[in-house]
């Protein structure tokens, strides 16, 4: 059965390797739902978080043809552990008389923060998983939304371990191995 799927991959930190990464995706004929790219713990390396769809063998497979790129030294699959998701969002709200006190309790149920302030608009951002986002979302637009921008899915696995182990060491529990 197709489902969304989170890829985390930690690489190099080096030119290109974001287009190695989404081109053999492409290949696979997956479509990225969400890609987000961020320094990591490690100093020169750089943790890619990537929603997929696909069956789950196939998704498989596509991890495991990730690590024939040299730049890529782990790839789990948080979709099949726990895992904390976050999203962010930030977005501009037509705020004028009385909504614009509608609008900051809204924003305070979702513990969001207001960014800017004008006459006629706040600016906000919230943080959580994809359904709080989408119900802040949902609220908001009410108001009218004039501008928004929305980060995609970061994730961090809930165990101890940490993403220190390299391809050859990797474990086959939600962390995919080199394609044979």
């Amino acid at each position: 059965m197709e489902h969304a799927h989170t890829l985390v991959v930690l690489v190099e930190d080096q030119p290109g390797v974001l287009n190695r990464v989404v081109s053999l995706l492409r290949r696979r004929s997956f479509n990225i739902d969400s890609i987000t790219v961020g320094h990591s713990e490690q100093p020169g390396m750089s943790r890619m978080t990537l929603v997929v769809r696909g069956e789950d063998a196939d998704v498989e497979q596509a991890g495991k043809q990730l690590y024939k790129l040299l730049e890529v030294m782990k790839v789990t699959d948080l979709s099949e552990g726990e895992a904390i998701t976050r999203e962010i969002v930030m977005v501009k709200v037509a705020a004028k008389g009385q909504s614009r006190s509608e609008i900051l309790q809204i924003a305070q149920v979702y513990n969001a923060r207001v960014l800017d302030v004008t006459p006629s608009t706040l600016m906000i951002e919230a943080t959580g998983d994809e359904a709080q986002i989408d119900s802040f979302l949902t609220m908001m637009r009410v108001f009218g939304i004039r501008e928004m921008v929305r980060s995609g899915k970061i994730a961090m696995s809930r165990t101890s371990g940490t993403s220190r182990q390299g391809k050859a060491d990797a474990p086959s529990n939600g962390v995919y191995a080199a394609a044979d």
